[in-house]
């Protein structure tokens, strides 16, 4: 027995001649089977619906679910292919698929009944793989492969699902106003820190630019600082050079004054010593002779300026001893006076003071009447009885001068109307 696979089926080839006939090619010998039976197995996929109708869960509660299922018999492995012949020889497609369902079903219930509706319901996926990991590793040694499960529906008559979906709903309603709340809340929040990042920015933009023109009035002043220091440095190294420039030609033209009063010198020497000689050789006794008359002269003007410097340094002595007798005398003079007015005060005492503040009383008066001559303008008010104008003034002034004697009394002591009336007291 052998195989061989197409993409859509197998054959099977089974059973030989018992004397198969020969024939020979070539020098070779063949011998050809006598071929009895041909059997074909489909490898289409199938599509099953797998149903499984009131199937109690876990918690007892009946359920219907369907799967959707496509299972194919494997024709590139030959070990799968064997299983698949041994167990599907001489069936149709229709009959492959049944028993491949019936199992199917088998497993579904099974998984059904190890899980709760609300796992089947919420994770579909799971109860999808559970189902395809057991149907896979049974249909296999069969030499079927399921190549994919998917849970298609999942539907009761008790509305459990119902009752379960209503309280997921509610659960998702309840969820969903919560985020919507959750939502605006955050929104709010980072509506308000992206405002305060906008002024935060803003602020720190204002301050970056501050910080700019700051460092730009900074930069700018100390490069004024600097071009002005280097322009003054140039100016002043200009002065200076200027100056140094003068100098040097002051010095070159000086140099050159000295060269020519040098040689005006030489020459003036030249002809110095030209008439030295000449007269030396005319006038040289002569000369002497009256420069000895010159020395007489001369000696006899110094003898006259020292007797009349004596005469005058005699009489600027003798003007000094006068002035100073003078006022030695002048000074004795008023020290007898006011020695003479001290025994005229202790002889006299109240009379002599009554002399003094009577001598005083003028300058007092002046002194009063003092502001009013420096006055620019006097405004007097009347209060209805006495005299108004320039009277009222002077009434003012002698009022002062008669409460003198008063203010004299209080101040010293003396009384100028007793001691007017009391006879002098001698010591």
């Amino acid at each position: 027995m052998f195989f061989t696979c197409g993409p859509n089926e197998a054959m099977v080839v089974s059973g030989f001649c018992r004397s198969p006939p020969v024939m020979v090619a070539g020098g070779r010998v063949f011998v050809l089977p006598c071929i009895q039976q041909i059997q074909r197995i489909s490898l289409n996929t199938l599509t099953l619906n797998v149903k499984s109708e009131k199937v109690y869960t876990r918690h007892g509660v009946p359920i219907s679910v369907t799967g959707i299922a496509q299972v194919k018999i494997q024709g590139q492995n030959k070990e799968m292919l064997a299983a698949a012949c041994q167990m599907f020889l001489g069936k149709t497609e229709a009959e492959i698929a049944h028993i491949a369902l019936e199992t199917l079903e088998g497993h579904q219930r099974a998984i059904m009944a190890h899980m709760t509706v609300e796992e089947i319901y919420k994770d579909r996926q799971k109860f999808s793989e559970q189902v395809f990991k057991v149907a896979s590793s049974d249909l296999v040694n069969m030499g079927i492969s399921v190549v994919s499960y998917t849970l298609k529906d999942i539907h009761d008559d008790q509305d459990y699902l119902h009752s379960l979906g209503k309280a997921r709903t509610a659960q998702v309603q309840k969820d969903a106003r919560i985020g919507e709340a959750e939502a605006k809340r955050d929104a709010g929040i980072r509506e308000a820190k992206a405002k305060q990042e906008k002024v935060s920015a803003q602020y720190l933009s204002e301050i970056e630019m501050a910080k700019a023109q700051r460092d730009y009035e900074l930069k700018k002043a100390a490069y004024d600082i600097e071009v002005n220091t280097r322009r003054a440095q140039a100016d002043l190294a200009y002065q200076l050079q200027v100056a140094k420039t003068k100098q040097q030609i002051e010095e070159q033209r000086v140099q050159v004054q000295v060269v020519e009063r040098a040689q005006q010198v030489a020459v003036q020497e030249q002809e110095i010593a030209r008439r030295e000689k000449e007269l030396e050789a005319r006038v040289r006794k002569p000369a002497e002779a009256e420069r000895y008359k010159l020395e007489r002269l001369a000696e006899a003007e110094k003898s006259q300026l020292i007797m009349q410097a004596e005469a005058e340094a005699e009489s600027v002595r003798m003007r000094g001893e006068a002035e100073a007798f003078a006022i030695g005398a002048r000074a004795r003079a008023e020290a007898e006076q006011m020695a003479k007015k001290a025994e005229a005060f202790q002889l006299y005492q109240e009379a002599a003071q009554l002399d003094m503040l009577l001598e005083k009383l003028p300058q007092v008066a002046e002194e009063i009447s003092g502001p009013l001559t420096s006055a620019n303008k006097i405004t007097l008010v009347s209060s209805g009885g006495g005299t108004v104008g320039a009277a009222k003034v002077t009434g003012e002034v002698l009022d002062i001068l008669s409460r003198l004697p008063e203010s004299v009394e209080r101040l010293t002591g003396v009384s100028i109307s007793q001691v007017n009336h009391k006879p002098l007291r001698t010591a």
